[in-house]
């Protein structure tokens, strides 16, 4: 298998959707028992098990009635801090005061 890092987008696409239906028939679900499981299309199921296309969102759906939400949840997570002054950034503001409310005139 070539590394994710070395496929073109349409390759790791077919290869996630090829993976989501191992996975489909591991469990001897029919593709019209996960796509009611998951509340998408059989349709937009049958075509993404064939082309690898569609929308996020159904993904998503797929992934968490296959047992396969967790992977998402790093996806584009930040580089970890390299300094002290990155990592105190990364950690957010801290105490904020509340600002007092103007006075009308």
């Amino acid at each position: 298998m070539i590394p994710v890092i070395l496929q073109a987008p349409a390759e790791v696409a077919m290869t996630v959707a090829a993976r989501a239906r191992a996975l489909r028939l591991a469990r001897g679900w029919t593709q019209q028992e996960l796509a009611e499981r998951a509340g998408v299309a059989v349709d937009t199921l049958r075509r993404f098990e064939r082309t690898g296309k569609i929308a996020l969102e159904r993904l998503l759906m797929i992934a968490k009635v296959l047992d396969a939400i967790e992977p998402f949840g790093g996806l584009f997570a930040p580089p970890p801090a390299r300094t002290l002054a990155e990592l105190e950034r990364a950690s957010g503001p801290g105490r904020v005061r509340a600002r007092k409310p103007r006075r009308r005139a």
